[in-house]
């Protein structure tokens, strides 16, 4: 068995304290570290240790055990409101004396059209059911958007429809109600709460690889001919020894 001077479950941590991840935003490695569980959703937490048997009075103990969930890619390209696809066994004929047979169980889609009011446009976007109750029970698209963590949203298009929201709300765009000047005040009023700077809302979403890139887009610089820094350094070279020279003053008769 191959030893590591560090345990695996580390080296994503230790590799954000070297090279290029030490220069991007601290907001953005603050994200990375404070990230939490998600919220339940296909079982729900007792959140006791212990409960009383109804039957015999007696106390057993319980644990809260979450029911691991996949979630496959195009999972990230629509919006299924924290569910995945459940792997599972049933019994063949509902017989349990039967042999045991593998199941998965999936969330049924829908295409549905949400209007977005930051950005002014309708997204025809892959949903469950429970994420239509989901933005009913936040009154739109932009509060549940805004309102839910990273965790719980589980959406690469939901996280880039954040950033895009969070960025015109800080830039205040006039691009959003060009025509009605006071609808655009009101809407930017409305989302106030979630305005933050716009270079942290730059940030907001991006996967380590897009971070890494775009930091690295930042700090990209183009080539500089030698020739331009010989020509400052002459100009600067003649410039000093042209003041380092005594003028001569001819005296009039």
């Amino acid at each position: 068995m191959p030893l590591h001077k560090f345990p695996p479950r580390v080296w994503e941590a230790l590799k954000l304290k070297q090279g290029i991840y030490t220069r991007l935003p601290g907001h953005y490695l603050r994200s990375l570290q404070e990230s939490r569980p998600p919220a339940a959703v296909h079982w729900k937490p007792l959140g006791v240790n212990s409960h009383v048997n109804p039957k015999t009075g007696h106390r057993e103990r319980v644990q809260d055990v979450p029911i691991p969930a996949y979630y496959p890619p195009e999972s990230q390209s629509g919006m299924w409101g924290g569910e995945g696809w459940i792997v599972g066994y049933r019994y063949a004929n509902n017989d349990k004396l039967s042999n045991r047979l593998k199941k998965v169980w999936k969330p049924q889609l829908f295409n549905r059209e949400l209007y977005s009011e930051i950005l002014d446009h309708k997204f025809k976007i892959t949903v469950t059911a429970r994420t239509l109750d989901l933005v009913d029970a936040a009154y739109g698209l932009d509060f549940y958007i805004l309102r839910t963590p990273q965790e719980d949203l589980n959406s690469k298009l939901g996280m880039d429809l954040k950033r895009a929201m969070l960025l015109r709300l800080a830039r205040k765009d006039t691009e959003l109600y060009p025509e009605n000047p006071a609808k655009r005040e009101t809407v930017f009023n409305k989302y106030k709460e979630f305005v933050i700077p716009a270079e942290e809302a730059e940030w907001v979403g991006l996967s380590l690889e897009e971070a890494v890139e775009k930091q690295r887009l930042l700090e990209k610089k183009d080539p500089e001919p030698l020739f331009k820094g010989f020509v400052e350094d002459l100009v600067q070279e003649l410039a000093t020894r042209k003041l380092s020279e005594p003028e001569i003053v001819e005296k009039k008769s």
